[in-house]
């Protein structure tokens, strides 16, 4: 091997030609000239930043590599392949020489870099494979994370687990650049061992003024199926005419369009073809489903000759790249974001408004190379009604994947990475458990053998394990289609996984390269992890058959079974509803394995809330393999209509795959029962009068004396029931009906003993009265903590049968005055009181001359202390 002979450097001169950021070059300088130094790079898009701050890295490195074999080599992350591409080759371009020899990138699937690669672009994923195979990360010298400020998943995990690098190594130089104010939250993550935040180096912008029209659709953008195509005509006729009339001006220019989704770019691509106005232009289309041909030709410069362009595209070209030539940006407002629906279990994308942020790097784009013009189909008050800022992935996206680089890297769960916001516990915990059910973490938390052979597979976890279990069941090749299928996100027409297998293997769609790419690299995984198992070749007819079975070892409670009576509705194993898309040629087949499912309004959703994204026929017998150990067979007894009933289930998770009535076992029934109780309480059974009347004298009693008098509460009664219902409850788990059970008598179990023997002196069911009646007492009502401290008993009894009765009788040894209602001989109250001798000597007066005249045939005397207690008319008390 020749000696090493040290790189040459970047020529920064000519590299940062016309870029606003070479202006910070002596600045950024001399916070990255310590080994190991950190700074963060703020630099509004197009700036130049991703251009021309890794070869200044490379430069102040490369003098630090006089004992090595190899020039230190500076990663650069972009979120985006596309970007990854179109960064790399535009370096390589300004620093003349060939694309992977000084400057070269890494994508999945693609890799042009050589021995004396100096800076090479590459994924975050890639970063976070790299990480995990190498935590030293030997001979690279620097990293550079570009565009944090999008707070992608994998760049905030990068974000966390650098620093432990940075502190193992102490030599590794890091930065992070971003397009927005929160560079002080990354400097502080960057901090040096004393805690000082990493210096921040704040590039000036570099727009052009920058025209600002509003131009609403008079239709919606949204509605329940989506973003509207009354809405994309809008914007399809909004961006051709403006283009036209600026090129028929004179203007040689180029536009660009944001939309939502590769639906929407490509239904306005096709509307601008046929919308020319008079101009000869190319419409090209640039998202991440897109060929690597087509996205390089969207990114790169217009040669001479060529003719005016309109780029559609999706958020790739909001802030990580810049496409030369646009002066006019044309702005649906909209924006596709993951959001976890943690009541169903699923994550999906969703259409929202775009942030304010997003809306301004948007229009940067429109400034970049000279004065520019914005559009925005959308109106001023929406603006300011959108969000400041995207929400971060972190916070919307399922975390099953990036749980499992957490549980390899050491740090379960983020525990003691200082990432910029911590993972959601509930979604973190289902990640958790996804995880754990694939048997890829100890009980520690961290990853097995299993798991680290999961984490280098460039897949989701669950998509890994299928790939390893179903490549001895269905052959490598047809395994590692299947996992390619699911893994690139393709939307298959009609959610139908067979019809887009077919159309891929003929090559009949855009990604079909792509695809086939994905495919060699899964089966060489498959081959090289093979594990013996039992084909089932055999059994399965057909490769729709085969490609089901593996997304359902997948996604096992993704497995769904149709809805009796509708074709295109089907329950999953998880519990979750879900619809076919309208007219998709899988309804009506009895199961379903899933790959996609997501949150949906309208007839899409089948009435459910939710949509088949992905899926592919399957058979019982598949469906029951691949979710085993979901199944169960078990009889469940319920409490229903005052009896314990009881059927044989058999399930696979929420599916019922039968249900036939047996007779419960006592244990079962005793159990049906105890739920009942702890989810209805004692009004299952009932309260009698008789049983209601004694449970309120009982809780007075409690109430003013205590122990050992027992607390009735509810709470109270369902923690002794053992003690006081026992015979009842074997009854009732027996079979028998609530209706023959009285709770009166078990209550008097409970009476304690000896003091027992004094209830009826304390708490009496009757009080006699002085016209020799004996009065029902009504006592207070017994509520979840037992009576109220203020409620009293009360006799209700009418005013004439109280005559002379001076001293108000008190129950419970005297510690509770009797509350009385003095009522009129229709029965109605007439006075209310604790104090009958206050009565007759003031408030009789005026009853009495109240009811006198109503009531003519009843005694009203002047002296209620002699007259005579009585409930009979005047004639009847004479004999008459």
């Amino acid at each position: 091997m020749p000696p090493f002979a040290p790189p040459r450097l970047f020529d920064l001169d000519a590299i940062g030609s016309g870029l606003a950021v070479a202006r910070v070059a002596e600045e950024l300088g001399r916070a990255l000239e310590p080994a190991g130094a950190a700074a963060v790079v703020q630099a509004p898009p197009g700036t130049g930043k991703t251009t021309f701050v890794p070869p200044l890295v490379a430069n102040l490195v490369s003098g630090r590599a006089a004992e090595a074999d190899q020039p230190p080599r500076v990663v650069v992350t972009q979120p985006r392949r596309v970007a990854v591409r179109a960064a790399a080759r535009h370096l390589a371009a300004l620093d003349r020489s060939p694309l992977g020899e000084r400057v070269g990138y890494t994508v999945r699937g693609e890799r042009k870099v050589g021995a004396r690669t100096l800076v090479e672009f590459v994924t975050p994923g890639i970063l976070l494979r790299r990480l995990l195979a190498d935590p030293g990360l030997e001979g690279t010298a620097a990293v550079i994370l570009d565009e944090v400020h999008e707070r992608g998943l994998e760049t905030d995990l990068a974000v966390g687990m650098l620093p432990e690098v940075r502190a193992l190594r102490g030599d590794l130089t890091l930065v992070a650049m971003s397009a927005t104010v929160d560079a002080p939250r990354f400097a502080a993550l960057f901090a040096d061992d004393g805690g000082e935040p990493a210096p921040v180096v704040d590039s000036p912008a570099a727009l052009y003024p920058l025209e600002v029209v509003w131009a609403p659709s008079s239709a919606p953008r949204l509605d329940d199926r989506g973003v509207t195509w009354a809405f994309l005509d809008h914007v399809a006729e909004t961006a051709a005419a403006e283009h036209a009339r600026l090129v028929a001006a004179g203007q040689d220019v180029d536009a660009l369009v944001f939309l939502p989704g590769v639906r929407e770019v490509r239904a306005v691509a096709e509307r601008l073809r046929a919308r020319s106005y008079g101009v000869i232009r190319d419409v090209l289309e640039l998202h991440g489903q897109a060929p690597p041909s087509e996205q390089d030709r969207a990114v790169g410069g217009r040669r001479p000759g060529d003719r005016p362009r309109i780029v559609v595209s999706t958020a790739l070209a909001e802030s990580s790249l810049t496409v030369p030539g646009v002066r006019l940006v044309v702005d649906s407002g909209l924006a596709r974001e993951p959001r976890r629906d943690a009541a169903r279990g699923m994550t999906g994308l969703v259409t929202v408004s775009c942030s304010r942020a997003s809306a301004e790097q948007r229009a940067g784009r429109a400034a970049r190379q000279g004065p520019g013009r914005i559009i925005r189909c959308y109106d001023e008050r929406s603006h300011a009604a959108a969000p400041p800022q995207s929400l971060p992935e972190i916070a919307t996206s399922d975390l099953t994947e990036a749980a499992l680089i957490l549980a390899c890297w050491g740090a379960p769960g983020g525990r003691g990475l200082a990432l910029p916001d911590a993972p959601p516990s509930s979604a973190l915990d289902d990640a958790l458990r996804t995880l754990d059910d694939l048997g890829a973490l100890t009980p520690e938390g961290l990853a097995t053998d299993l798991g680290r052979t999961l984490a280098r597979i460039p897949a989701d976890p669950r998509l890994g394990r299928a790939l390893l279990e179903g490549a001895p069941l269905v052959g490598p090749r047809v395994a590692a289609e299947a996992v390619a299928l699911v893994a690139r996100d393709l939307r298959p027409p009609g959610a139908d996984l067979g019809r887009l297998l077919a159309s891929l293997r003929a090559g009949r769609e855009a990604s079909a390269r792509a695809w086939a790419d994905d495919v060699r690299r899964f089966e060489r995984i498959a081959r090289e992890n093979s594990r013996p198992g039992a084909s089932l070749v055999a059994q399965l007819g057909t490769d729709a058959e085969k490609i089901a079975l593996v997304v359902a070892l997948a996604f096992p409670r993704l497995v769904a079974r149709r809805v009796p009576g509708v074709e295109e509705r089907y329950l999953l194993a998880s519990g979750t509803r879900a619809g076919l898309p309208t007219g998709s040629p899988l309804a009506g087949h009895e199961w379903l394995a899933i790959g996609d499912v997501a949150r949906a309004e309208g007839r899409d959703a089948a009435g459910t809330g939710a949509v088949v994204r992905a899926a592919a026929p399957l058979d019982r017998a598949s469906a029951e393999f691949a979710a085993g150990h979901l199944l169960s067979d078990e009889v469940e007894a319920r409490f229903a209509d005052g009896r314990v009933v009881a059927r044989r289930e058999v399930r696979l998770g929420a599916i019922s795959l039968a249900s036939t009535p047996v007779r419960p076992s006592a244990a079962e029934g005793r159990a049906a029962v105890a739920r009942a109780l702890a989810a209805g309480g004692l009004g299952i059974i009932g309260w009698s009068p008789e049983a209601d009347a004694l449970r309120r004298r009982l809780a007075l009693v409690h109430r003013e004396i205590g122990e050992p008098w027992p607390d009735v509460s509810e709470a109270a009664l369902l923690a002794r029931l053992e003690e006081w219902l026992g015979p009842e409850l074997e009854a009732l788990a027996g079979g028998a009906s609530a209706r023959g059970i009285d709770l009166a008598e078990p209550l008097r179990r409970l009476l304690p003993w000896p003091a027992g023997a004094r209830f009826e002196e304390l708490a009496p069911e009757r009080l006699e009265v002085p016209s020799g009646s004996r009065v029902r007492i009504e006592y207070p009502e017994v509520g979840e903590n037992g009576t109220d401290d203020g409620a009293r008993p009360v006799v209700a009894v009418k005013l004439q049968e109280c005559f002379g009765w001076a001293e108000t009788p008190r129950l419970v040894d005297g510690r509770v005055p009797v509350l009385f209602h003095l009522l009129s001989p229709a029965g109605r109250p007439v006075a209310v009181t604790d104090d009958l001798a206050s009565f007759w000597s003031g408030p009789y007066a005026q009853v009495r001359a109240e009811m006198r005249g109503r009531y003519p045939k009843h005694p009203w005397p002047e002296d209620p202390w002699t007259a005579v207690a009585t409930g009979k008319t005047k004639r009847r008390l004479e004999g008459r």
